[in-house]
């Protein structure tokens, strides 16, 4: 086994003008076109080209805010080149921008795998890359990592069976059924009824959480629950009217599901217009960024979410030493921005990619690089990720907190994101879970 622990839309689709794009100072401009970002750790023979998929445009866009900030400390690190096995190579990046969409996430993996040629190719999209893109690495044997989206969705989504995983395409992240049994545990803290409202956006995430079996609704029934369901809504809708009376006249006091940020904010607003107002709010996916609660104005205090990273948690980066509170400080140092949840993903992407090309005996041999990645176990910003262990071959499942944002009393920032329960993790919660009345 490798051990890697430290001490510690609208984007240009011409791809035939093929500038390569120094990092320096580049990231916005990128971003804005959609050309690939290209950089290279001091120039040499040997050299590992690494591709990473991004969300720089498009709905999934604050996924994807914080990655540009990060690959310039990936840099900065591997400047010098990475020496594996006694040999020195250079390192080279290739940025490119998915536009949020999973036919353009094929388009940019076919550009990476097959023209590029990456050695490895990163993405923090799991969702859209779990499809045509994620086949194209199998089939030609390219070392993928992806992360961002539950493991579940990726992994049963492509059909894969846990005993044999994938031949060359990998995966980390929380387990749906951990988030379930996490917001159930939560819910149980606080004297709220027990009908819970329920709202999914039509994505495979949204179909897994909705799963009568293996979702939401099962663990509900378990814990004694009553779920609601309004259905499935389209990533383009903003009338959450029928939802709200479906919610509202079945008198429910807990509302969760999956959405992005501008689908809850419009939900919630909606809400208010209608007097709906439940005791507890919890939900997937619009939580995970300051700009969703802002964006709530005073009606964001006690929205509670899954928490994948977060500054309170007691670990470190493999790459930089840094502490995850010393991360997010660098960061609104730096960009004068709150610190998201995306920040410590990304940077544990990178961890994981440069931890797996450092463990494997040939960099420059795919199947060597697949084989480092398959035993990896490795302590990341993000928490510990054991590939090598994992029950699910192909998958490492990351640890996860029960999370609430709350007003802060005084500071540079409207909202703080407290963790509210241990879940999954050794995380110790820096407050008790409320009811939004409580914190009206």
């Amino acid at each position: 086994m490798v051990n890697a622990r430290s001490p510690r839309m609208t984007a240009c689709r011409n791809r035939s003008r093929r500038e390569v794009l120094r990092m320096g100072g580049l990231a916005g401009a990128a971003a804005a076109t959609g050309f690939p970002l290209v950089s290279i750790a001091r120039a040499q023979s040997s050299t590992l080209k690494i591709g990473y998929i991004s969300c720089m445009s498009g709905p999934r866009t604050d996924f994807g805010a914080t990655d540009p900030w990060v690959l310039e400390r990936v840099k900065a690190v591997v400047k010098n080149g990475l020496t594996i096995g006694g040999k020195n190579y250079a390192v080279e990046f290739v940025l490119k921008d998915n536009q949020s969409d999973a036919n353009q996430t094929n388009v940019v993996a076919k550009e990476l795998i097959l023209g590029e040629k990456c050695d490895l190719v990163l993405t923090n999209d799991g969702e859209n890359i779990a499809g045509a893109a994620a086949e194209l690495a199998d089939a030609r044997g390219v070392p993928l990592i992806s992360t961002l989206s539950p493991w579940e969705a990726w992994f049963f989504g492509r059909h894969g069976t846990p005993d044999k995983g994938f031949p060359f395409t990998f995966h980390y992240c929380i387990g749906a059924g951990d988030v379930f049994n996490l917001y159930a545990t939560m819910w149980n803290t606080v004297k709220a009824n027990k009908i819970v409202g329920t709202m999914y956006m039509d994505s495979p995430a949204g179909r897994g959480f909705s799963d009568p079996q293996r979702g939401l609704p099962a663990i509900l029934r378990k814990n004694g629950h009553k779920d609601l369901p309004t259905g499935f809504f389209q990533i383009a809708n903003d009338d959450f009217s029928n939802q709200i009376a479906t919610m509202k006249d079945g008198d429910a006091g807990i509302i969760s599901g999956t959405c992005y940020p501008s689908h809850f904010a419009t939900f919630w607003n909606q809400a208010a217009q209608a007097g709906f107002k439940p005791d507890v709010v919890t939900v997937a996916g619009p939580f995970l960024f300051p700009a969703g609660l802002e964006s709530l104005g005073d009606r964001g205090d006690g929205m509670s979410t899954e928490v994948l990273w977060n500054p309170h948690l007691p670990y470190h980066s493999s790459l930089t030493g840094q502490s995850a509170r010393e991360l997010a400080d660098e960061y609104e140092q730096t960009s004068g921005k709150q610190w998201t949840q995306p920040l410590g993903i990304s940077h544990s992407l990178w961890e994981v990619g440069i931890g797996a090309l450092k463990g494997a005996a040939e960099p420059k041999t795919h199947k060597s690089v697949r084989d480092s990645i398959a035993a990896l176990n490795i302590d990341t910003v993000l928490g510990p990720l054991n590939f090598g262990k994992s029950p699910i071959k192909s998958v490492a499942v990351q640890p996860l907190t029960g999370g609430q944002w709350r007003k802060t009393k005084s500071g540079k920032y409207k909202y703080e994101l407290l963790i509210v329960n241990s879940g999954t993790s050794n995380a110790k919660p820096d407050a008790e879970f409320k009811l939004l009345s409580q914190l009206a």
